[in-house]
């Protein structure tokens, strides 16, 4: 099984990309538990939350690892949950960071933020880009501390989608790594 993660700022591709490979490549899509806490609870996160928001997620990304699909992709990780506790309420549960560091994960794409338009959808609150270019350079600090795996992707959003799926073809050791269309 290869788990792949999607990361960076709000509205910068990660769900989208996520389809895109999907239908491409196979595997299971696991999307974002925040967004389905708040769809819950009809009101906004506090800090109260984000230990539960991170187990739900947790749960969502372990369900799917017991499948063993032979791809895993992941809308987003702890990673999102911990720079927005950060963000948000300035402090974070320590425990994040260490489960998070303890899991496997094979590749991440971050996305830059730049070169696509924000679109608000009554749960993204960054629609100055300087605000997602500082999320998007805290997503980057920390895979590069941590040792982790990734590559940046940016451009319009059919660049994006070509460099998502050259990335997942070389991940997964495919012979066609062009994955433009008609392949």
């Amino acid at each position: 099984m290869k788990v792949l993660v999607l990361t960076g700022p709000e509205s910068s591709g990660k769900s989208w990309l996520a389809g895109e490979i999907q239908a491409r490549f196979g595997g299971v899509v696991v999307g974002e538990y925040v967004r389905h806490f708040i769809d819950e609870q009809r009101r906004d996160t506090c800090y109260a939350d984000i230990a539960e928001i991170a187990r739900g997620q947790l749960a969502w990304e372990d369900a799917a690892r017991a499948a063993e699909p032979s791809l895993l992709i992941l809308d987003t990780h702890l990673l999102s949950n911990m720079l927005w506790s950060h963000c948000l309420f300035g402090d974070c549960p320590d425990w994040l960071e260490t489960e998070l560091r303890a899991r496997h994960y094979d590749q991440h794409l971050l996305l830059d933020p730049a070169g696509v338009p924000w679109v608000g959808d009554g749960q993204r609150c960054q629609p100055q880009l300087v605000e997602r270019q500082a999320f998007h350079r805290a997503c980057r600090d920390w895979l590069l501390r941590n040792g982790q795996p990734f590559s940046e992707l940016s451009g319009n959003w059919s660049e994006r989608r070509q460099a998502a799926l050259v990335q997942v073809a070389a991940l997964l050791g495919s012979a066609d790594q062009h994955a433009g269309p008609g392949h």
